[in-house]
């Protein structure tokens, strides 16, 4: 089976901030709150946000008193995230973190896992589980798989003062992705780049994460309320 083509520097760009920074921002405190309730979070605990974009998710967590290190791949997404300052930031790949029994919380928010290849997949969840104090807890923001699926659209259009992102999607049931064609149209330039998402069930993502040496797993939705077939996200708590 031949693996999809991911273009990580094509994707994670300044026209991925152009287009979207703006409404994730506005949703940033917002998440912030759901996340130090969820992960129990405290003024003083070492925090790791993996894969922390732009900062939007560091940022109200440092503001809240808790120490952040954010790690991330796009040096274009660092160099913004530095910009507003407070967190260390560090440029890396969440398959190969460095850390051991570092950090007390883990984030990973927004659709940030599941880029990879299931052997990569689970690779990150061992390191991430490994990168934790004894104790410690992660929680991951993704798509809700039954939510995908229910309401999935072939294509969909984002559109920002005349400038364009158009997505033509296609599931592959093979292997549990949404593979995506994205073509960029801003201020008359045209250009396409492919990337694939993991769509991972709960059950599927419970197995991986106790095989990577997390002790206990609880889904959540949205909200932090129960997991249901109209949950738009699915949040994954575990703790180490």
């Amino acid at each position: 089976m031949t693996e999809p083509t991911f273009d990580a520097e094509g994707l994670f760009d300044d026209d991925y901030l152009y287009f979207f920074a703006e409404q994730l921002d506005a949703r940033a405190d917002a998440d912030a709150g759901l996340i130090w309730r969820l992960l129990d979070l405290r003024p003083g605990l070492e925090v790791l946000d993996l894969a922390c974009g732009h900062g939007r998710i560091a940022g109200p967590l440092v503001r809240r008193g808790c120490r952040v290190t954010g790690l991330d791949s796009s040096r274009v997404f660092l160099e913004r995230a530095r910009a507003g300052g407070g967190a260390d930031y560090v440029h890396g790949d969440m398959r190969r973190l460095p850390w051991t029994r570092r950090f007390d919380r883990i984030v990973c928010w927004s659709t940030a896992f599941g880029y990879f290849s299931d052997s990569d997949n689970q690779r990150v969840l061992a390191r991430a589980a490994a990168a934790l104090k004894p104790g410690g807890r992660i929680a991951i923001d993704l798509n809700n798989y039954a939510a995908v699926v229910r309401g999935y659209q072939a294509s969909t259009v984002v559109e920002r003062d005349g400038d364009l992102v158009v997505e033509r999607h296609r599931l592959d049931l093979e292997t549990g992705r949404n593979v995506v064609e994205r073509t960029i149209v801003r201020d008359g330039r045209v250009r396409t780049v492919p990337y694939f998402v993991r769509l991972f069930t709960f059950p599927e993502l419970r197995d991986l994460m106790l095989a990577a040496g997390f002790t206990s797993v609880h889904p959540f939705g949205a909200e932090g309320g129960p997991l249901t077939i109209d949950s738009r996200r699915m949040i994954v708590v575990a703790g180490r």
